[in-house]
């Protein structure tokens, strides 16, 4: 085997488990939050502050999507956190997630966290759209008991 084909073979050997895993179904797991992460929820004297803002901001990171749709939900972060009267800690927040929400490293708060890693950005499927859908209406169920 020559030293082309050698390589070859390694990279299709690296590969192939990230193909298996795609091509899989992967499932969907129910939403879950953890508030605003390693950042706190809200000020010393309102403790929940901009907590509303980060569930959002989980919801739409747990399902996962588009780079577009990332860059979306963080703006809508910082903006939500502004609109409680905290600006500064909105840009702070803003380049908090900028940098730790990427989907290529296996954290539990990554963009598409709700998948099983690694999913990158791209398009939901029309199957995987059905999965959000269904895991939001279990969701709305536990939160109305």
């Amino acid at each position: 085997m020559n030293q082309q084909n050698f390589i070859l073979v390694i990279l299709i050997l690296i590969a192939l488990p990230v193909c298996l895993i795609k091509a899989e179904a992967a499932e969907l797991k129910p939403f879950t939050t953890d508030g605003c992460s390693s950042f706190p929820d809200g000020t010393i004297e309102h403790k929940n502050l901009w907590l509303a803002c980060c569930t959002a901001h989980d919801l739409a990171y747990w399902q996962g999507g588009t780079f577009k749709q990332r860059e979306q939900a963080d703006i809508d972060l910082k903006e939500c956190v502004a609109q409680v009267g905290e600006q500064e800690i909105a840009v702070l927040m803003l380049a908090g997630v900028r940098v730790g929400g990427t989907p290529f490293l296996p954290t539990s708060f990554r963009w598409g966290y709700g998948w099983p890693y690694p999913k990158f950005y791209s398009e939901l499927t029309e199957q995987e759209r059905l999965q959000v859908e269904s895991r939001l209406a279990e969701y709305a169920d536990t939160e109305q008991h």
